[in-house]
């Protein structure tokens, strides 16, 4: 059988784990045999980045701007449990938030809908795009326990001036331990995240929702919302030739009002809010298993990944023998997403329609009735086929072929 040849490189990142297992056997059965690829390959298992002393994440994000599109497998973000138990020299920062950073990307997560299998929530008919800001807040905080009486301080030291101090917490008395966090975030980055969200939006024609909390951050996220608003100023006229608006609400808002609407709206959400709510969707459409996630930087270039975790506990069943049912979906779609955006971006256009045609192939399997065990508790499907790891994905391969 004759390749399609993918004219630009695509950088892969290998993870942790049984989304580990799943990539290997990905590539081997649905991307490897049908193109011919040069990827540009970085192992994130967390084992590697130990020895490298976390310089093969800066490496893997590096090249995603050298290259312009990057698919990543689900890697571990190491607690102390992990420390111990792979003899880490610490607990790394996260993978997905050091590249996030140095690619000052926005988050664009979007739910695989199917016809078999019905969101859990009733009013929702359209998929709702989840878009996170990916920098900074509470993922690049510094933290401290407050072990006796003192004070806690914001200090702001201008070059060349005088500190300025604000008060936080006076510990004292009988509350005089806990704790203490302060974080940050910067006009520009939250800038690039505007300009991001707005120009999915209008690519897509999606309405578009944001959220803060500045009834109470009057500083923090009323800066926000001024730098969305300045951008919907400066977009308008864009909005009005493509039928789309803006609309800002409070958080607390917008939880409500997105269990009452039928959905097809991009959702753009601060740092945490965005960790939150995209799982909450991907849960209300059927499964994080059914979620897409793409980084997306200012300047265009993507890294594509799976929404969810490394799956431990099927992974330490594997390790047994054991057979599993995990669903691979959407590590398949991390790796089409990536192969689809290389052939736009290439102008090449059998690369792109080879990425569809593996999607068309993943939904064609699950609503013919073969699922993972996840999505057979979902589906209307009467008597699904219960699927194993490997069975579904020998299943999506024969649709393929």
């Amino acid at each position: 059988m004759t390749k399609i040849k993918v004219k630009t490189p695509i950088v892969e990142m290998d993870g942790d784990e049984m989304t580990r297992v799943i990539w290997a056997r990905i590539k081997e059965q649905l991307i490897l045999p049908h193109l011919n690829v040069d990827l540009k390959y970085f192992d994130l298992s967390v084992t590697h980045r130990d020895q490298t002393d976390d310089q093969v994440t800066v490496d893997a994000a590096n090249a995603c701007l050298e290259y312009g599109v990057g698919v990543k497998c689900a890697t571990i973000t190491p607690n102390e449990d992990r420390v111990t138990e792979f003899s880490l020299k610490k607990q790394w920062a996260s993978p997905n938030g050091t590249i996030r950073s140095i690619m000052d990307g926005t988050v664009f997560r979007k739910p695989i809908t199917l016809s078999n299998i019905p969101p859990r929530v009733r009013m929702w008919k359209k998929p709702i795009v989840v878009a996170r800001h990916a920098f900074g807040d509470i993922y690049r905080d510094q933290e401290m326990v407050i072990s006796g009486p003192g004070k806690v301080e914001l200090v702001y030291t201008p070059e060349g001036g005088d500190p300025q101090r604000l008060l936080i917490n006076n510990f004292k008395g009988s509350s005089s331990t806990g704790v203490a966090m302060g974080m940050f975030n910067t006009d520009k980055s939250i800038g690039s995240f505007a300009k991001s969200v707005f120009t999915y939006a209008l690519g897509e024609k999606l309405n578009i929702w944001f959220n803060t909390k500045d009834t109470i951050s009057k500083k923090y996220h009323t800066r926000f919302r001024e730098i969305f608003q300045a951008e919907a100023d400066a977009r308008k006229s864009d909005m009005d030739k493509a039928g789309i608006n803006y609309g800002y609400y409070l958080i607390d808002d917008a939880v409500a009002q997105v269990l009452k609407c039928e959905g097809g709206h991009l959702w753009a959400c601060m740092n945490y809010d965005g960790d939150v709510m995209s799982d909450m969707v991907a849960e209300g459409f059927g499964s994080l298993g059914l979620m897409t996630s793409v980084l997306v930087s200012p300047d265009g270039k993507y890294e594509y990944e799976a929404a969810h975790g490394t799956v431990t506990r099927h992974f330490r069943r594997h390790q047994k023998g054991e057979e599993t049912s995990t669903n691979s979906v959407a590590s398949i779609f991390a790796w089409t997403g990536a192969i689809g955006r290389r052939g736009q971006l290439d102008k090449t256009p059998e690369v792109t329609s080879f990425a569809q045609r593996v999607e068309v192939a993943v939904i064609d399997t699950i609503e013919s009735g073969t699922m993972t065990g996840d999505l057979t508790r979902l589906t209307t499907t009467p008597n699904p086929t219960h699927a194993n790891t490997f069975s579904f994905m020998d299943a999506v391969a024969a649709k393929l072929n």
